[in-house]
């Protein structure tokens, strides 16, 4: 590549990570190798699920692979969520003063500020292929964001023989179904490597508010999304990746780089550019040691909820590459209220199959983060 390229892809990704705070989607942790490191994947990931990390990342291994996988994760702030449970098992019937301040005591756990609750997932078939310097990848998905918060405050007043609940819970979500393209070039021999990734993406947008009355049975977030406003769009990622010895590898992503929006009820959803590093280090060839970090901070489709996600993450290799063990941790920065959730994984090999299971668990939010994955490589 000549020198004009590479300063003309520095200076995309300079001015993306300058921009200002991104507006998106939350980075969403896909499969179970970076989420038992943490959700480190920009600097590691060499395999088919490349074409969600990193493109780039492709091209410094010499491999073909096909993978299954899936993940999903909850961030409960402030135990909203648990405090919708708690809501629902109540006993509106029971009009004693002992229920009625039980009842209140979960309203005011709702009505604090920040209570909100978020969900992600992914899952798909990815495909990775090397033909020299040349590594193309498509994957199949599905990416999907959302989340909770309330819009009015939750009150609780007697009446009618029963005790009344009554407030209102806002509900969003975006379920990016996409057939991506990869394609990643290794140049400067199998040093740097450069990659991008082209996406058709059916956008599924919900948006619903729907009122928190435990005479009704309460909230079922996912039920409660109503029904999708579908549209179409477009979607651009770049990717560099490099090697400069056997021991470092550095990578830079920027995911939905022509911001592709999609109609929703009401208005409409448009992802801004998320801008990751990541770097990995391996003390010997068994051990590998990675970090990532957002560059800029990601808007949720929740008021008010910014992510910037630092991950770090191990993995040890025993018997070759049969087993594979994981461990790591990430924290939202800009939320000085998050804690650091510990994340930890295995992986299986016999052959060309690969069984992989990764997670992490929020000890005080109770929220939870699971990935699973099978795969064939050689």
């Amino acid at each position: 590549m000549h020198t004009r390229s590479w300063i003309g892809v520095a200076v995309l990704f300079t001015t993306l990570s300058l921009a200002g705070p991104a507006s998106a989607v939350e980075f969403t942790i896909v499969g179970p190798r970076a989420a038992g490191m943490g959700g480190a994947g920009v600097a590691v990931t060499h395999d088919a699920l490349g074409t969600y990390w990193n493109p780039a990342g492709m091209a410094l291994s010499q491999s073909w692979d096909v993978q299954f996988a899936g993940s999903g994760q909850i961030v409960d702030r402030l135990g909203l969520g648990q405090a919708l449970k708690d809501l629902d098992d109540a006993d509106l019937n029971d009009t004693s003063p002992a229920n009625a301040a039980k009842l209140q005591a979960i309203a005011n756990r709702l009505n604090q500020s920040g209570a909100t609750t978020s969900a992600m997932a992914a899952g798909g078939l990815y495909f990775k292929g090397t033909f020299g310097n040349h590594v193309f990848g498509f994957n199949i998905s599905d990416v999907a964001t959302g989340g909770g918060y309330l819009l009015s405050p939750v009150t609780v007043t007697p009446g009618g023989g029963s005790l009344a609940v009554n407030g209102q819970l806002a509900v969003r979500a975006l379920e990016a179904r996409q057939a991506a393209f990869s394609y990643a070039y290794a140049l400067a021999d199998g040093k740097l490597a450069i990659g991008a990734t082209a996406k058709i993406i059916q956008g599924a947008a919900y948006s619903n508010n729907v009122n928190v009355r435990g005479t009704e049975g309460g909230v079922d977030v996912v039920n409660d999304l109503g029904k999708a406003t579908l549209s179409t769009a477009v979607g651009f990622d770049l990717g560099i990746a490099a090697r400069p010895t056997e021991w470092l590898r550095l990578g830079l992503v920027a995911k939905d780089i022509n911001q592709p929006s999609f109609d929703a009820p009401g208005g409409e959803f448009k992802l801004l550019p998320q801008v990751r590093a990541g770097v990995a280090v391996n003390p010997y060839a068994s051990l590998t040691l990675t970090a990532d970090a957002d560059v800029s901070s990601n808007k949720a489709l929740i008021p008010n909820v910014k992510s910037r996600m630092v991950s770090v993450g191990a993995e040890q290799l025993l018997f070759g590459d049969v087993l594979a063990l994981r461990v790591g941790a990430f924290k939202n920065v800009e939320d000085a209220g998050s804690i650091v959730t510990p994340t930890a994984g295995i992986g299986i090999r016999i052959f060309m199959l690969r069984l992989d299971i990764g997670g992490g668990y929020d000890f005080r939010e109770k929220g939870a983060l699971a990935s699973g994955a099978v795969s064939f490589s050689w």
